[in-house]
């Protein structure tokens, strides 16, 4: 049989503590918590008038059993105890007969009221962090009703709060809200997914990833939507490809300002070969790249080339030091390169000499004629590759050594190896990053710039006003160079300053006329394979110039040869040959 709960038994198991009193104020209960709290014995406490037992609380008590009138909330301050009292009559029949008083120590109402307070503030907190994300959210149950949708994914989705919560998800779905619903997803994954959703009416493209929130039983209780603008991050990824397509573009245009510049440097490149040489310079010197070897005919631009990658370097404002390794002996080249020590050998200064990798140290050392370099200091320079470091002739100490090594030569470095004048190992390792000058009979289209270059350098420089004309910029181009852009330059000086005529067409056509016949055919650019139709144009060129002899006219040449006059004609403006008056 069930048993009954008293009127009594639920008055003692009340956390607060409580007295009640008949309606004359006499005391007719006390709990054990009211015991507690006060420090009285209910049994000794009954009957007795509460004004007489608490005296702070027994008026409260009869004024509301006068009145009727509840006193909620009253703050009693004692000498044991500090508390906060409600105190309510009990009316039976419309007649009051007793009253009760409720009463909690502060402390515990000023803990339940900070915890009140915390939590309000914390939803306070949560429900401005729901209003103000610039994310889409939406909050669904376990069954997929929506229960929540924050202003950004009213915006995002173009809906309104009010005709979504309480509906289903997949009957949104169906109505063709979005394309693909996650939640839906995630209720049957029973995990974190993220997908593209394209919203039709507002044509936005959304990533929306949706959590699931697990309950203590391990049952989806919620699952949360963020949403986020793909649209705009998409315009912003095209903002930053075209900034960056920008930047690329002001690079190279930069960097053809740059090798515009190379003019001021006498470094000419019209055709595409040297612009591509140029640029992969410009990109040796950007990166700080070492162990650069410039090949190249006598008189292409070797040297020009190495201080246009020191200048276009980090290190262009240090020391640029070149040396001509076939320039000096070997003794005095090793001392030149690496210095000496007080007393290293007989003549040397009583304080010793600094060499020039020191003087080249945070900078750039050139190394021009390296296949002319002795095999011994070969040696060295291979140890100051591997290790940076050096030591001067005399010395017992070694020293670093922070510099960029380029090296030029005009010689074939892999058939010196082959022929043991040039070490195998110091050739790999020089050879890291080639650069490999053409020759100018194999750029045409740099001639006719570098012709106009220094024709306007050496007139601005002697005060004149010497020019050619189209016939003479013709022969120019038709020649062969074989010292290259050197012989170019001191060709066009040369007839700058000794032309005695305004128009330098003819000094000019003198000049070639002499230079050819002092290059004879077997010794044309020594140490080079020409092809057989270079060959044939050499042949085609002497005979040319041993049939124009004074006085004749195209007409005689032309019976000489046993070609036509416009054969002949036309072959004297191939190689730049004019009858000679």
């Amino acid at each position: 049989m069930e048993q009954r709960l008293t009127y009594q038994q639920i008055f003692e198991a009340t956390s607060n503590g409580a007295v009640a009193t008949d309606a004359h104020g006499r005391i007719a209960f006390m709990n054990p918590q009211a015991e507690e709290i006060l420090g009285f014995d209910a049994a000794k406490s009954r009957g007795m008038f509460i004004v007489d037992l608490l005296p702070l609380t027994g008026p409260l008590v009869m004024a509301c059993l006068t009145s009727g009138a509840p006193q909620l909330g009253r703050h009693i301050i004692g000498k044991q105890v500090d508390l906060v009292v409600n105190i309510t009559a009990i009316v039976v029949a419309d007649r009051i007969c007793g009253a009760v008083c409720n009463f909690q120590e502060m402390g515990q109402f000023e803990q339940a009221a900070r915890q009140l307070e915390s939590y309000r503030h914390l939803n306070c907190q949560l429900e401005t962090i729901f209003t103000a994300s610039s994310d889409g959210i939406w909050v669904c149950d376990a069954a997929g009703v929506v229960i929540n949708v924050n202003e950004a994914s009213e915006r995002l989705n173009g809906i309104e709060a009010k005709d979504v919560i309480g509906e289903n998800i997949g009957v949104l779905l169906q109505k063709g809200l979005f394309d693909r619903s996650v939640t839906v997803e995630v209720l049957e994954t029973r995990r974190q997914v993220s997908v593209m959703q394209y919203i039709q009416k507002t044509g936005r493209h959304l990533l929306s990833t949706g959590t699931p929130v697990f309950d203590e039983k391990g049952n989806i209780s919620l699952v949360v939507v963020n949403e986020r603008d793909m649209t705009q991050l998409n315009a912003i990824r095209e903002q930053l490809d075209q900034s960056h397509m920008e930047t690329e573009k002001i690079r190279d245009e930069l960097a053809e300002l740059s090798m515009l510049e190379l003019k001021n440097q006498e470094i000419v490149a019209e055709g595409e070969t040297m612009r591509q040489i140029l640029r992969a310079a410009l990109k040796l010197g950007n990166i700080g790249a070492s162990n650069i070897l410039i090949l190249g005919e006598s008189g292409t631009g070797k040297g020009l080339l190495s201080k246009f990658i020191h200048k276009s370097s980090r290190r262009s404002k240090m020391p640029f030091i070149q040396i001509n390794c076939a320039a000096l002996p070997e003794s005095l080249l090793e001392a030149e390169l690496f210095g000496y020590e007080r007393g290293a050998f007989t003549g040397a200064r009583e304080k010793g000499k600094i060499g020039l990798f020191e003087l080249a140290h945070k900078g750039t050392l050139f190394l021009d004629e390296i296949g002319d370099m002795p095999l011994s200091l070969q040696a060295k320079l291979l140890k100051y590759l591997d290790d940076q470091e050096i030591m001067r002739l005399g010395g017992i100490t070694s020293k670093k050594i922070d510099c960029t090594i380029i090296a030029a030569t005009n010689k074939d470095l892999e058939a010196e190896v082959r022929r043991r004048s040039f070490r195998q190992d110091l050739y790999y390792r020089l050879n890291t990053f080639t650069l490999r000058i053409p020759p100018l009979r194999q750029r045409p289209e740099d001639i006719f710039e570098l012709v106009n270059h220094y024709l306007g350098k050496y007139n601005q420089a002697y005060g004149l006003k010497k020019h050619l004309l189209p016939e003479g910029l013709e022969m120019l181009c038709a020649y062969d160079f074989p010292g290259n852009v050197r012989e170019l330059k001191n060709l066009v000086k040369k007839a700058v300053v000794m032309g005695e005529q305004r128009c330098l067409d003819d000094f000019i056509s003198r000049s070639l006329r002499v230079s050819s016949a002092a290059t004879p055919l077997s010794n044309h650019r020594a140490g080079s394979v020409r092809s057989l139709t270079d060959e044939i144009d050499a042949l085609e060129r002497d005979m040319l110039q041993n049939a124009l002899r004074p006085g004749r006219t195209t007409r005689d040449v032309a019976s000489e040869l046993k070609i036509s006059q416009s054969s002949v004609v036309r072959k004297l403006r191939k190689h730049g040959l004019r009858p000679s008056s």
